[in-house]
Parts: structure tokens; sequence; C-alpha cells
């Protein structure tokens, strides 16, 4: 279990202690994604770290997207190149539009199409009162996990051929909202909401559109934006009474990605360690 820590958002993993397991050492690919080109916002810690390293050793190239933690973001990189794939990184703010086309321009110029999207960067922050969240934290909030996902779906779906997936980062928040994380719970809600209505939008064109939803993951995300004493019980809420890891949430994505799939869409997916979502 965590002990009690903080950092300064967006955080990285190489100061959380126990550092994550991202199944660097421990997933094994068997060729389920074979040739396929994939783009992952968040991809440099937690569970977009571990979709990259399993999509990479499944037999994609990835697309990185990150903000600013180049040293995890490299990290991640070298897992994707050692497992035989092309790693791009992209560094940037997804609150801005035109960074969101500007990732799916420079996969589409590294690999050509886009097979897979994974809109999986988020941002949150605890806050005790409706009082206390700034506007602009509102606003950044809706931006980045929101907003970015609908700016990245609508550049690559041209890019997109038929047989592609989608697959959005929900959140046990979504259904079950903690009120100290309000504007992350509203946004994780929505975009379950967006999943299902591009899942029903994009049939025609034989894209795929699905979502997970994660429970308590050890991510950075958590020492740097919950109390220090939140931290230190992250996760014993939960039925298997421990937060998971990222490898463990990686193996969905590499699910709904894989084309024998390809029935799926417009489901949602629990891996919330028996925490049921609605």
């Amino acid at each position: 279990m965590p002990g009690p820590q903080t950092q300064r958002p967006p955080g990285t993993e190489t100061a959380m202690t126990p550092r994550p397991d991202h199944g660097e050492e421990s997933y094994r690919g068997s060729g389920r994604l074979e040739g396929k080109a994939a783009v992952i916002t968040g991809g440099d810690s937690g569970i977009g770290k571990a979709v990259a390293i399993a999509f990479a050793r499944e037999g994609a190239d990835v697309l990185i997207s990150y903000l600013d933690e180049h040293e995890d973001a490299r990290d991640t990189a070298r897992w994707v190149e050692e497992a035989g794939r092309r790693a791009v990184l992209v560094d940037g703010d997804l609150a801005d539009p035109a960074h969101c086309r500007a990732i799916v321009d420079r996969a589409v110029e590294e690999f050509g199409r886009v097979d897979v999207l994974v809109p999986n960067a988020a941002y949150q922050m605890t806050r005790e009162s409706l009082e206390d969240i700034p506007d602009e934290e509102w606003d950044h909030t809706l931006a980045v996990n929101l907003s970015a996902m609908f700016h990245l779906c609508k550049a690559a779906v041209p890019h997109m051929p038929s047989g592609s997936s989608i697959i959005a980062s929900t959140s046990v928040n979504s259904d079950m909202p903690r009120p100290t994380l309000a504007p992350y719970a509203a946004t994780k809600a929505a975009i379950a909401n967006l999943a299902a209505s591009f899942a029903q939008m994009l049939a025609e064109r034989g894209i795929r559109v699905n979502s997970v939803a994660p429970g308590p993951i050890w991510t950075p995300l958590i020492p740097s934006t919950m109390p220090a004493e939140q931290v230190e019980t992250f996760g014993e809420d939960v039925p298997l009474g421990r937060p998971g890891q990222p490898a463990e949430v990686a193996p969905a994505y590499v699910l709904l990605a894989d084309d024998q799939a390809s029935y799926v869409s417009g489901a949602r997916l629990a891996v919330t360690g028996g925490k049921p979502i609605l």
C-alpha cells in the first residue's frame, strides 16, 4: 500500500513510493495488434504508459502524447522500442485544440493512418468545497479531459480505416462521483456518454468506440492531486482492498483494440477491483 506522499501536478512516476507497475517485466504479447498504429494521450506514465507497453508488445507502433514529463515519456518510448516497435513522442497541452489536431497530423505523417486512438490523459484536483474550485480549474479540467477527446476524435476519424478502434478512459467516478473530485467526475461521465454516442455515429464507417472505467489505480495523478492522508488509504475501499496497478488495466485496452473484438462497440469495461459501475 502507498504511504503518505505528495507531489506537484502533473506528478512523475520516479518520485512515487512504491513505483507503479506498468507491466515492464510482466506483460507478454502475442501479436494481437501486429502492424497497427496507435495514438495514446497521457502515455508518459500511469495507465497510458502501461497501454503503450502492452500495445507495443502486441505489435503496434505508438505515438505517445504527454504534457511535459520528458523523463517519464522517454522511458515509455524506450520500452516501446525494446519491443521492436516505433515510438513517437509529442509533448504539449491538450487543452489547446490546435495541439490535439497536431498530434493526429504527426501520427499520420509518421504512420500514414491511425488504427487505434486512446484519448486517456486527464486532470483532476481535490477540492473540499464548491467555493474552493477556481473557475479556471473547472475550465481546464473540461478542456483536458473532455474537449480534447472531441478534438482528437474529430481530427483522427478521417484517417481511421474500417476496423479501427477508439478507446476512451472514463472512471468509476462517472457513476459514483467522489464529491471532492466534482469537475473530474463530471468529465468522466460525459466521456462515457460521448463514447456511446460516437459508437453509434461511427459504426457505418466501421470504427468501433468503447471505454474503460478504471477504479483506484496507482498513478502519478494520485499523489499530485490528493492530500497525503488520502493517498495513504487510497484504494482500501474497494472489495479487493487495494489500489490497482496500471499493468492490471492495460489488458482491457488490448482487448478492445484487438480485431477479435470486432462486434464490441458501445461497451464500457469496468476495471475497478470489484466496485460495480452502473
